[in-house]
Order: C-alpha cells, then structure tokens, then sequence
C-alpha cells in the first residue's frame, strides 16, 4: 500500500498497515458521529475499559482496511481479517498508546488534502 496514505503498527510480531478509507470514516462516522468527534470520544472515555475497547475497535478497522484491499487485488491469495480478540490478546496495555500515535498518523494521512492553485487570470501577462 502507498506509505502516504497509511501508518504501520506491529501486533503480535507481525506488521499491519493501518489505512483510512471510506469504508472505514462510514464506520466511524456511524460509531462517533464522524471524524471530528472520534477525538474526544476516546480522550473523555469514562473508563480505562472503555477507552481500550475504543482504541481496539479503531485498531481492527483501520488495520482490517489493508488486508480487505488486499483481498480484492488478491482474490486467490485472501488473508484472515484482523478480529478484536486477536488485538487485545496479540498486545500489552503499553503498545495502545504507540498505536494511538500510528492511528492519528492514519487518520492525518487519510484526511489530507493537497491543495494547488491555479494561476489567477488577473496576475498573468496579457499575451
């Protein structure tokens, strides 16, 4: 996958890319009400619990993003989506808040924008 568009992590020994997508801003924006609000959401989680299960789930469907588009390019090699479960046994509380880092990372990647100029017919010289 483009490096631009994506951050890494490691779970458990192996690499996973953690891609934003459409697919996935549909799923957090169903979750959180859009991307705006998923900040806050995890900073003011009433409890550790909360904000673990918050970060997995963000974890799992940004990393899932990668290996669905990999499935698609690859329909005869397909790969086992990521669960939950495999997240929450595969890492240590200490990696989440590495990971919190690559999501930002993800969402930054996934939500910029490159903006170019055109030329203001106003500044150009008369031909």
């Amino acid at each position: 996958m483009a490096n631009e568009r994506s951050s890494v992590i490691n779970i458990g020994g192996e690499d996973y890319e953690l891609i934003l997508t459409t697919r996935a801003t549909k799923e957090i924006a169903g979750r959180y009400g859009g991307l705006e609000n998923l900040g806050d959401k995890l900073m003011k989680s009433e409890n550790f619990e909360m904000a673990i299960t918050e970060v997995v789930w963000l974890i799992t469907i940004l990393a899932n993003q990668a290996i669905l588009i990999h499935n698609l390019r690859h329909r005869d090699e397909p790969k086992p989506l990521l669960s939950e479960e495999e997240v929450e046994l595969l890492t240590v509380p200490s990696d989440l808040s590495g990971y919190k880092a690559a999501i930002t990372e993800a969402l930054y990647r996934g939500t910029k924008r490159n903006v170019e100029s055109e030329p203001d017919p106003k500044n150009t010289e008369a031909e």
